[in-house]
């Protein structure tokens, strides 16, 4: 899956720490969403979309038949 989550944590001016704290989870996490090495959950990846005032399909884009870490 690939993200936009960086582009859209610039908008607001956040800080990856900035928003795991929102959204309740770890820096890390936010990093390895960010590089691709993890796939959030359904809940996670609406939190972080709420949090950053849009939606999924924005944030996240699916490619079928890919897995984390893998570049198409």
């Amino acid at each position: 899956m690939k993200t936009r989550l960086k582009e859209f944590r610039a908008r607001y001016d956040l800080t990856q720490e900035d928003l795991a704290k929102m959204v309740g989870v770890t820096r890390k996490t936010i990093i390895f969403i960010e590089r691709g090495d993890y796939n959030p959950s359904l809940q996670l990846a609406y939190d972080i979309a709420k949090a950053l005032k849009s939606n999924i399909y924005e944030i996240f884009i699916f490619e079928e038949g890919t897995t984390p870490g893998e570049e198409r």
